[in-house]
């Protein structure tokens, strides 16, 4: 085993239990060192924010690390949220609605990091045109034009990463200006915005699915906190397949240093930094509990005559995908860098507990554990 396997994944249990699930691995992958991570000194200069969002997800943290690195910040959020910013500036206003206040206003760097919207892209960059030097967009790798998931059983291992040149939405040919827009089409729309009215003043940030402790989403949570629960745990398809995510503080805090540094240009923004494939991903968070979790490998046929669900109820599971295998080595050239899984399984697992019993009741995705217990008895039925 590799000394930057050790460093990924911080324990040397647990190559051993991702090639005990799945031995065909050996040798599949390799890894390249894992990136020291910029823990929250001072920048060099002090710059003014202004934050689109703040009190979401992936705003505190942005917000938390650009104060410690010394920065001036302002967020612009609805002022809904009960969650409380200390040592900011705060400005309320809809997205939605009149942005106009913002034009007489001055900021080194904008972070646009909330908008579900192109419609908020096109108010806000009209707003803010000359009022930044720096317009960061966070969108998404749902802008590239991939097919639609499906149970596919091909191990993606050949496939050719998605880079940044890499296809994506379009308008159909009906479409107007004004009309609704689906996720991905809204996100790369929205990147056209921001380029046409920032050119060379634009970096547009694609982040795959973004995980870590406080996801309300529950997409990559289930998976931690089902393996800490133990027994046997029906594990989806393909265990060669690719999986990608990023812990929320190693992006959040990327993107403060790309305001820093005026780093402008497309990037892919998942994790890790080369290929991990989803048996791995599971041994990594089985390294950081004491259960006695046991996985068992469901063909991708028989999950889909059973018809589960995929994403939803196998969260983070999308077997085949090119959207798992996306090329991020112009980011880490740019100084993106990761924790190890290892430390985002144990956080998340924490947090997780220390949640209301009715929220982890109630979890915003994953499948029940009768569910689960049905399929699996159901699959060692046929398997005779």
């Amino acid at each position: 085993m590799t000394d930057s396997r050790r460093d990924f994944l911080r324990t040397s249990a647990v190559l051993g239990a991702a090639l005990a699930l799945n031995p065909s691995l050996a040798g599949a992958t390799q890894r390249a060192p894992v990136t020291a991570r910029h823990e929250p000194s001072r920048a060099g200069s002090a710059k003014k924010l202004l934050i689109l969002g703040g009190t979401g997800f992936i705003g505190p943290n942005t917000v938390k690390y650009a104060l410690a690195r010394g920065h001036e910040v302002t967020i612009l959020t609805r002022g809904r949220s009960a969650t409380k910013v200390d040592g900011v500036e705060h400005i309320i206003a809809d997205r939605e609605g009149d942005l106009s206040m913002l034009s007489a206003r001055k900021w080194d760097v904008v972070l646009d990091n909330n908008a579900r919207d192109y419609r908020w892209v096109q108010r806000s960059t009209k707003a803010l045109k000359n009022s930044t030097d720096q317009y960061l967009f966070v969108s998404s790798i749902s802008a590239y034009r991939t097919p639609s998931m499906s149970y596919n059983s091909a191990s993606d291992v050949r496939m050719q990463p998605v880079s940044e040149s890499y296809e994506r939405f379009t308008p159909p040919a009906n479409w107007k200006d004004g009309d609704e827009a689906p996720y991905g089409l809204t996100k790369a729309i929205s990147e056209n915005i921001v380029h046409e009215a920032f050119p060379g003043r634009a970096t547009v940030v694609r982040p795959g699915l973004i995980v870590g402790p406080t996801d309300p989403t529950d997409r990559w949570t289930y998976w931690p906190v089902r393996v800490d629960e133990g027994g046997e745990v029906l594990a989806p398809g393909n265990p060669n397949h690719s999986s990608q995510v990023i812990d929320q503080r190693d992006l959040t805090e990327w993107l403060v240093r790309l305001a820093e540094s005026g780093t402008m240009g497309d990037f892919n923004a998942t994790g890790p930094a080369t290929r991990l494939t989803f048996a791995e991903m599971l041994a990594g968070c089985r390294a950081v509990t004491s259960s006695a979790a046991r996985f068992t490998w469901v063909s991708e046929e028989f999950l889909a005559a059973q018809k589960v669900a995929i994403w939803s109820e196998m969260p983070a599971w999308a077997p085949g995908d090119p959207l798992m295998y996306v090329d991020v080595s112009r980011a880490v050239a740019n100084g993106l860098t990761y924790r190890p899984l290892a430390d985002t399984a144990r956080d998340t697992i924490e947090w997780d507990k220390a949640r209301p019993t009715a929220e982890r009741e109630k979890r915003a995705a994953g499948i029940s554990r009768a569910r689960e217990k049905e399929l699996l008895a159901l699959w060692h039925q046929q398997k005779g």
